[in-house]
């Protein structure tokens, strides 16, 4: 295996790593966006039924 050979194998697997983990990072941004949505819709759960708890005893 020459010089060239080994630099362009050496380039390809940095790509490939490059690109292993700019997916990692998108699964990754992804997980913590699906994470805030739910901590979000649990907290307007919770605002809710503090709310509805509340409107009964001002009854």
């Amino acid at each position: 295996m020459g010089m060239k050979d080994q630099f362009q194998d050496k380039s390809e697997r940095l790509q490939e790593q490059a690109k292993q983990k700019a997916g990692e990072a998108k699964e990754r941004g992804q997980q913590r966006g699906r994470q805030q949505r739910e901590d979000e819709e649990m907290e307007r759960q919770r605002r809710e039924e503090q709310d509805r708890f509340e409107q009964d005893y001002d009854a």
